[in-house]
């Protein structure tokens, strides 16, 4: 049998732990991390990936990369919490996404076995966790940048909560 193009090209990922935070539901989350200030959570670190957590309790921040898993449908237009109009999926952070994959920059407060204790959390509780990765400022920041329809509306950003809006 021949196998179609979107078999051969299917990517597959499991997750290596659970991200713990207070929120249960998407309303009410903050949008960003930036704006997620002192909201405290964990990371589980499945057993059989606690050794590649090995240093990482030198970096202040990590990245999480994760998996939207309330996210069930995409679509390619949408219209984010930051504007009213509707823009390409690809120019915004919605979770409603072709692959529902979510980053988010945390900062590690500490580590006790294949637990993370982290703050500055905008994640929904029991996501899956993709991976990890340590911020470094000198790989991640740029200094010189122009943030599109952005612009207009980054002032919202610390007023601004999830809505429900993106979950099907």
């Amino acid at each position: 049998m021949k196998k179609s193009t979107k078999d051969k090209n299917e990517i597959k990922y499991k997750p290596i732990g659970i991200i713990h935070s207070p929120f249960k539901e998407p309303k009410g989350i903050p949008i960003q991390s930036a704006v997620a200030e002192g909201i405290e959570g964990t990371v589980e670190v499945f057993l059989e990936y606690v050794d590649g957590l090995e240093s990482i309790e030198g970096f202040s921040h990590i990245i999480l990369i994760y998996h939207f898993h309330l996210s069930k449908k995409f679509s390619l237009m949408v219209k984010p919490f930051m504007d009213e109009n509707k823009h390409g999926v690809f120019s915004t952070r919605a979770p409603t996404r072709p692959n529902p994959i979510g980053i988010s920059i945390v900062r590690l407060i500490g580590i006790k076995g294949n637990i993370l204790y982290i703050k500055d959390l905008d994640i929904i509780d029991e996501t899956p966790l993709l991976d990890i990765k340590p911020y470094v400022p000198e790989f991640d920041a740029r200094k010189e940048c122009k943030i599109g329809w952005l612009e207009k509306n980054i002032h919202k950003l610390s007023t601004l909560k999830d809505d429900g809006r993106f979950i099907f």
